[in-house]
């Protein structure tokens, strides 16, 4: 029994991890630019599960450091523990070595254990952003690990509208205060073009002075209906 079981789970591997990654595409809208004096992140606020909305107030933006933060798309439990995991370890370093952990190399310990995962994937698509002596990053990491780094970056199922509207807005030298309306405003974009993607937008900008997550009055000063 065991051998049958082990042959068919060789032979389907590769189609269950297609599936997977397909999955992961479903049902949200994150993300983050970089900008000249910092970092500008924004979520919607829905968990579907296929078409059933399960949750409406999700926080899908998370805190890991005072300068570093990451924004979770895909399995809610593997992506807790993810963010469990980047906090320890962030906590660790600056305990350690008196100092914040670099961005890339958060990136680059988020990037490991999602590798080292690659046979039982964790079920999420991450953007991992922070500011630090060399500037704002934002890295966009797979369940398989694969890092990379872009000026502006969008996961899940609403991001092809997102990168619309970031392709036509984002522009070299923005501040964080120019930045968080225009991820804002790319997120409702998506929200009415996206059907996995609404209720409600969360947004945090990461800059020199720490985390902040952004007022209700704050979001509402954007002109944008969601």
């Amino acid at each position: 029994m065991g051998s049958v079981y082990m042959y068919s789970h060789q032979q389907d591997s590769s189609n269950h991890f297609g599936h997977i990654a397909d999955q992961i595409k479903k049902g949200t809208t994150t993300c983050a630019l970089t900008c000249n004096d910092g970092i500008a992140l924004a979520a919607d606020t829905r968990a579907s599960a296929g078409f059933f909305i399960a949750d409406r107030h999700v926080m899908k933006i998370q805190k890991v450091d005072r300068h570093l933060g990451m924004t979770i798309a895909g399995g809610v439990a593997d992506a807790q523990n993810l963010v469990d995991i980047m906090r320890y370890n962030a906590n660790i370093y600056r305990l350690t070595n008196k100092e914040l952990m670099p961005v890339k190399s958060a990136a680059r310990l988020c990037s490991n254990v999602l590798f080292n995962q690659r046979y039982y994937p964790y079920y999420v698509q991450i953007i991992l952003a922070g500011y630090d002596k060399s500037g704002g990053n934002i890295y966009n990491i797979d369940l398989f690990g694969s890092m990379t780094s872009e000026k502006f970056i969008s996961t899940g199922s609403g991001s092809p509208v997102a990168y619309g509207y970031l392709e036509s807005e984002f522009k070299d030298n923005l501040s964080v205060k120019e930045g968080y309306k225009i991820a804002i405003q790319a997120i409702a974009a998506a929200t009415r073009r996206n059907a996995g993607t609404g209720d409600g937008i969360n947004a945090v900008i990461i800059d020199k002075d720490g985390y902040h997550e952004l007022t209700k009055e704050q979001k509402e000063s954007v002109v944008v209906v969601y």
